[in-house]
């Protein structure tokens, strides 16, 4: 059997998870420390932003596709997520443009930070410089 071109490495597994949970914080454990700071500020910047609209926080529910992919965007701010629900931010009912906008930012911040979840593990199994 070939060994694999890229070796998993415990880098690999955990600075992704750490990515997730932290917005950026898998590229400042692989000493990528400028690409880290602009993804946690550009993450929690989005969030926020998203919060301050009014934005809507899904719920985890086996309801409406859309809720359910609203769901997955949202949880994929990590952290951000769970202080959210625990502080019961996001928990408004708004029905106006802004908070449309809100409910979209906080979505695209989650999904953000997905993708710089995938970063992290590619630059630590050294498919990425």
């Amino acid at each position: 059997m070939r060994e694999p071109e890229y070796p998993l490495t415990t880098m690999a597994v955990v600075a992704p998870i750490v990515g997730w949970l932290i917005p950026g914080g898998g590229h400042i454990l692989l000493k990528r420390y400028g690409r880290g700071v602009l993804l946690l500020v550009s993450v929690v910047a989005m969030f926020l932003i998203g919060l301050g609209m009014q934005g809507r926080i899904y719920k985890p529910n086996g309801g409406d596709i859309l809720d359910v992919l609203g769901f997955v965007g949202d949880v994929g701010a990590g952290a951000l997520y769970f202080l959210a629900r625990i502080m019961d931010w996001g928990n408004v009912m708004a029905a106006n443009a802004a908070a449309d906008y809100g409910k979209t930012f906080l979505i695209v911040a989650g999904l953000l930070n997905f993708i710089a979840a995938a970063d992290a593990h590619h630059i630590a199994l050294g498919k990425k410089p």
